[in-house]
């Protein structure tokens, strides 16, 4: 596959924050994120007790489980296997959604009244764990733009902030790859036909939360397309981060093509976007997908 080269520069944008609630004068900041870049953060950590830090081991986490989850809006907290350890955990993972409320409101605050359905995670499992044990669509070292199977999201931006915690000082390596707009264009011409039938069928049975839309269909065969391609994700154009411990970095994982090659020990918080909250939504692959299609996709 002949393909122009990726730069560090064309899939990345370094921020220097110290802080999570310091203040940035970057309006551009918004611009390189809804444009597809990494906002990268080389030294935002998140702190953490030395209590805290004995959380940090596989074993807290339920083994039916990938990750441990907390709804910050309902309280819920899911997937802790050692009942004893749960208000910790949960005083954990209330604290790192405060401190990504605090960044939203310093760096993004154009999206701040408009974020909604939050939900963190403590990744404890190093990625080698999953990748050996999971099947290819649910391989995240395969290059791939993030799609909910059952819970359709009807074009809404899946805004994501990672944060190394690895205690060891051990980097966490991505693949990201090229700009949606090219992505989406290489790949539609191989996207199963949308069935509205199929998608009222699997609503009816419970096997989505709600009705997967044409959009979300889209989405999510351009996630499997992506990770059932050997030879794009061998030969495709992508860039290799290396996001060191005591780090975060912040993607939109709806648009940016990523895979998550090694690593462990990570913080992780997930808002969805309305598309008419972006400063520019023509940036949306929901609008990008919608010109490339020229249908109507929600």
């Amino acid at each position: 596959m002949s393909e122009r080269p990726l730069s560090h520069d064309m899939v990345i944008r370094s921020l220097a924050m110290r802080h999570w609630n310091e203040t940035v004068d970057d309006a551009r900041a918004v611009d390189a994120l809804e444009q597809g870049k990494v906002l990268f953060l080389p030294s935002l950590a998140f702190p953490l007790s030395t209590e805290e830090l004995t959380l940090l081991t596989p074993d807290l986490v339920d083994p039916k489980r990938k990750n441990i989850s907390f709804n910050a809006q309902n309280g819920k907290l899911n997937g802790v296997a050692q009942a004893e350890k749960k208000a910790q955990v949960q005083a954990l993972l209330q604290r790192h959604h405060d401190y990504a409320c605090q960044l939203v409101s310093s760096l993004l605050p154009e999206y701040k009244s408009a974020l909604h359905s939050p939900v963190n995670s403590l990744r404890l499992h190093p990625i080698t764990v999953w990748r050996d044990a999971t099947s290819w669509r649910k391989d995240d070292t395969r290059l791939h733009v993030d799609a909910f199977p059952s819970r359709p999201n009807h074009g809404e931006r899946i805004l994501r902030i990672f944060t190394n915690i690895n205690p060891h000082g051990e980097s966490r390596c991505w693949r990201v790859g090229e700009p949606f707009p090219v992505l989406a264009k290489r790949f539609i011409p191989r996207l199963k036909r949308f069935s509205p039938f199929s998608s009222w069928l699997q609503n009816r049975l419970g096997i989505t939360k709600s009705y997967r839309s044409h959009y979300d269909h889209l989405m999510l065969q351009l996630h499997d397309t992506m990770k059932g391609d050997e030879n794009y994700q061998q030969q495709g154009p992508q860039v290799t981060l290396e996001l060191p411990a005591g780090s975060s970095w912040i993607c939109f994982a709806d648009q940016t093509p990523h895979a998550a090659m090694s690593g462990q020990f990570m913080l992780e918080q997930t808002f969805l976007l309305p598309v008419a909250a972006m400063k520019n939504p023509d940036n949306a692959p929901l609008k990008i997908l919608q010109k490339l299609t020229q249908r109507t996709l929600i």
